[in-house]
């Protein structure tokens, strides 16, 4: 990066505690400290978890893994790394990736500028001296000139709403908060509320060896076989020579994915040749089947129902209990229009005799009683209940800290009809706060998304610290430009007609019940020509002082 033409960024900077604080230690904010380390700015990061790895530090649960390939996710910023790490899987396991990350942090010694255990409840403007004052839950204070987000768009964890959750006397476990130590399942009579992803992982995995299993489905989810393999030395040094060709792919694909869509429409092929076609998808690891599939089965109803159909099948083939199988198979939503799970003989665990599923739809939970679950038509006695419940997602992150911009307005308040950004990076009124996997941005292939906010951030940031710039912020014209744009690359896609946390809802919580646009939909590529035609006009959309 540059090299500093105009010193008074850091006099000014003297009488604050730092010139950038990072708040997350996960993907985003590794690689927004590695970023500032080579700015030379005095940076901490302040992380809730023990350690670093954030979601991957967080979510321990049994089979809790990559559904992209491993190869596709890792960073791609140090030749160093990628000639060192070796990936053991081709979707790797929760240990496996926070080895990864640990390995990352110990390479570039970022570890020093890290606080953990340190969770932030408040960050607020100071209007007077044009920093941030960022408060923990233990009353410590930290002052900065700039603070970077990086804390996840699936991070604040919800339960279920339903009565007695806290007055259950057995084991309970949210898989967003498992134990690091091993849980125990031998013999135990398990519930399992949730068949999200997360769900899904967990069932398929817990099936093994518990005594008896008890899902309780309120709404079934299209899923995939997953198709995992190991990785022999001999393949990870093959994969090593495409990494420049992986990476290009990634970043030319629509969501950052090593798979590329169909140009063809689904009605371009007679039927007999679609089913071949879509029988040979099948066959493919990972999201192959979902993002290398015709483009209109995302926009078209009569070309998804043909899809949904095609999966259906594939559900009823393998699930043996053919009542079972149809509550499987979602009926209110068509295949894609929610984020859809990756799985490994997750249908095949309703074929044991030791595992049960409960529709909740036809048969509600009524309360959780101090040793179970109590249906509207039955009692469940139980050793253990594992939610499965998911997370405020996307803005959720954000309205559990205590924001304030200019004047004190709050961030929850500027953003109660759903977000409002410039690029997914800024919100106005909020200046000296950047975003990396804030609302409006690429999410899909997490890590390429992350490589790109993270360095736009650290380009701009060198920038005005080139310049002895402390104030910078969106103006309201290109946040209302940037919305609207957002919101045009939704049009017409059938997922902003569904319910999920991709649409910003969540039926547990009251303040989560109306869709809104949470996240960018247009092309990757798209979005990042937008964002550097914004650095070639030298950052003119933004207020800078």
């Amino acid at each position: 990066m540059g090299s500093i033409q105009e010193p008074n960024f850091f006099p000014k900077n003297k009488n604050l505690d730092y010139d950038v604080l990072i708040i997350g230690a996960g993907l985003s904010g590794i690689y927004s400290l590695y970023q500032m380390r080579q700015l030379g700015l005095r940076t901490k990061v302040l992380e809730a978890g023990g350690g670093v790895g954030g979601t991957w530090y967080w979510n321990r649960y049994p089979g809790a893994r990559f559904d992209s390939e491993s190869y596709s996710y890792n960073f791609s910023f140090s030749q160093e790394v990628l000639n060192e790490w070796n990936w053991s899987e081709h979707f790797a396991s929760q240990p496996e990736t926070l080895r990864y990350c640990e390995f990352v942090c110990d390479k570039f010694d970022l570890r020093q500028d890290m606080q953990f255990d340190t969770r932030v409840t408040a960050a607020h403007f100071q209007d007077d001296t044009k920093s941030w004052l960022v408060t923990d839950e233990r009353g410590q204070q930290y002052n900065s000139r700039f603070v970077v987000t990086c804390i996840g768009i699936l991070n604040n964890y919800t339960l279920p709403n339903i009565p007695g959750v806290l007055g259950y006397k057995g084991e309970a476990f949210h898989t967003a908060r498992w134990p690091a130590e091993q849980v125990d399942f031998t013999n135990k009579r398990v519930a399992v509320i949730g068949t999200g992803a997360t769900g899904i992982q967990v069932i398929q995995e817990i099936s093994k060896t518990v005594g008896h299993l008890t899902v309780f489905q309120r709404t079934p989810n299209w899923s995939l076989p997953l198709r995992n393999a190991p990785l022999t030395p001999e393949e990870m040094d093959e994969i090593r020579t495409r990494y420049p060709e992986i990476f290009q792919k990634c970043a030319e694909s629509w969501h950052c994915f090593m798979h590329v869509p169909d140009k063809r429409s689904t009605f371009d092929l007679s039927p007999e040749d679609r089913q071949a076609f879509w029988e040979e998808l099948y066959t493919q690891r990972g999201f192959a089947k979902w993002m290398s599939n015709f483009g209109d089965i995302n926009t078209s109803k009569e070309a998804n129902a043909l899809f949904s159909e095609f999966i259906a099948n594939k559900i009823r083939e393998r699930v043996h209990d053919p009542v079972t199988a149809e509550i499987l198979i979602p009926k209110c939503h068509g295949f894609g229009t929610k984020r859809v799970p990756m799985e490994t003989r997750y249908f095949e665990a309703y074929n044991q005799s030791n595992v049960r599923l409960v529709d909740v739809k036809s048969n509600p939970i009524e309360c959780v009683t101090e040793s179970g679950i109590r249906t509207r038509d039955e009692s469940f006695e139980f050793d253990m209940i594992v939610y499965a419940t998911g997370f405020d997602a996307v803005t959720g992150s954000f309205t559990a800290i205590d924001f304030r911009g200019v004047d004190g307005v709050k961030l929850k308040d500027r953003w109660s009809e759903g977000p409002r950004t410039f690029l997914g990076l800024f919100v106005e009124g909020f200046p000296n706060m950047m975003m990396v996997m804030g609302p409006h941005q690429m999410f899909g292939n997490i890590p390429r998304s992350v490589e790109y906010a993270a360095s736009w951030v650290a380009r701009f940031i060198e920038f005005c610290r080139d310049r002895g710039i402390t104030f910078a912020g969106a103006t309201r014209q290109s946040v209302l430009d940037w919305t609207e744009h957002v919101h045009t690359c939704a049009a017409g896609l059938l997922a902003n007609d569904v319910d999920s946390w991709m649409t910003g809802v969540n039926k547990n919580l009251a303040h989560k019940q109306k869709r809104i646009i949470a996240r960018y939909q247009g092309p990757a590529p798209g979005y990042r020509k937008r964002a550097e035609e914004v650095v070639t006009r030298e950052y003119q959309d933004l207020i800078l002082e």
